[in-house]
This record gives C-alpha cells, structure tokens and sequence, in this order.
C-alpha cells in the first residue's frame, strides 16, 4: 500500500502542474477528497519528491492568491441568473 500512495502522490503533483489544477479540481479528476489531495501534496510529497513539491506549492500559492477572484466571479454569475447574462 506504501508504494501506491506514493505513486499516487507524484501523479497528483503532476496533475496540478501540468493542468493549474486547484486542490478542488485535483480531487475531483481522483476521486478523493480535498483533505486527502491537500494532505498529499503538502506533507507526502515533500519527502517522495522535493524538487516537484516546490514546484507544486508554486500553483497552489498562485492559486490561492486568486482565489477571490475566481469567488467574485462565481456569486456574480450566480445572481446574473447563470449563462443567460
């Protein structure tokens, strides 16, 4: 079992690399939890990998730093009565 979270681990690194993925959606594509993707990438990974967790932090902060934005926008939409504006 060790083995296959890591290999686990390492493939949702990649995933938010290559895809700007945020914790949601990362967890979405594996069909785990935001808690376990959160705990993956910020604990688990740093001793499978170092040189992708870093790498992996810098989308994340990104991420988290346009994260209102992205909420802004959503309750926006949502009182402009969806797509139909």
């Amino acid at each position: 079992m060790k083995g296959a979270v890591e290999e686990r681990v390492v493939e949702l690194g990649r995933y938010i690399i290559e895809n700007n993925a945020t914790v949601r959606a990362a967890a979405k594509k594996f069909h785990i939890s935001k808690s376990t993707v959160h705990k993956d990438v910020s604990d688990r990974l740093q001793n499978v990998n170092p040189q992708l967790y870093v790498r992996v932090r810098r989308v994340l902060e990104i991420n988290k730093a346009q994260r209102h934005i992205r909420g802004g926008l959503a309750t926006r939409e949502k009182y402009r009565g969806g797509a139909r504006g």
